[in-house]
């Protein structure tokens, strides 16, 4: 029987979507949405990420822009970027991206910084229209993303306010494989730690391509994982929670 740690682990790599998750579905969805949701709700409480291979652990790294810092006193979302992995192999090919309008006007060192502005974001599509088209996306896979605690939180602020279910999956931070090689290592901004593997980081707090540096952080850290002789994500958390 798994621990508590374990369960609380196991919770962070799948999360879990609750049976009200298309409770309060609102009239204008449709069977299709709602077969979906249904279907995607088995999928996640059927899925056990732990014991899966990692060449064959399928993720989706993402990436969020956003007007600030702080989701719970109004800042929103910008701009989601997103690719698949497979094991450590990048599907190039595999990527989501939007715009989302704010409906606000964004703050102008947020707009120099991303290079998003606001005549670019009065076109773009609704949050809850991009968010559902980016779960679509994502089916079933892990999400991971770089400091990824900003992330979940924007994410779940957004779920909550214009989704008729919870996001209540947990998001695997970029720093959980970098662990094995750099156990005590402080958190840093993407670009430092790309520079430290050698890679380039063109267009940096463009969401789409800030995704793949972190994809290209996770393959990374994935294969130094199975060099190192770590089957799949179970024998990661045992390793690092001896570390505590």
């Amino acid at each position: 029987m798994l621990g508590n740690n374990m369960i609380r682990f196991f919770s962070q790599m799948t999360g879990r979507l609750g049976s009200n998750i298309y409770a309060g579905v609102p009239v204008s969805a449709n069977p299709q949405q709602l077969s979906f949701l249904r279907q995607l709700q088995k999928e996640m409480k059927n899925k056990d990420v732990l014991d899966c291979p990692l060449d064959k652990l399928q993720v989706t790294v993402f990436d969020l822009e956003t007007t600030g810092f702080y989701p719970e006193k109004g800042d929103a979302i910008i701009s989601i970027g997103a690719v698949k992995v497979t094991g450590s192999l990048i599907k190039e090919n595999e990527v989501f991206y939007s715009l989302v309008n704010p409906h606000r006007t964004i703050p102008e060192e947020v707009s120099l910084l991303t290079k998003i502005n606001d005549g670019m974001l009065q076109t773009a599509p609704d949050e809850a229209e991009v968010l559902l088209k980016f779960l679509d996306f994502i089916g079933s896979n892990v999400l991971v993303a770089h400091h990824a605690k900003h992330e979940e939180a924007f994410m779940k602020k957004a779920y909550r306010s214009l989704l008729p279910f919870k996001f209540d999956r947990r998001i695997i931070d970029t720093s959980f494989l970098r662990r094995i090689h750099h156990p005590f290592a402080p958190s840093k901004p993407l670009e430092k730690i790309c520079e430290e593997y050698g890679f380039e980081t063109n267009n940096r707090h463009h969401a789409l391509a800030d995704a793949k540096m972190a994809a290209r952080l996770w393959s990374h850290d994935l294969r130094m994982a199975e060099e190192k002789g770590y089957k799949n994500l179970r024998e990661v958390y045992e390793y690092l929670s001896r570390l505590r």
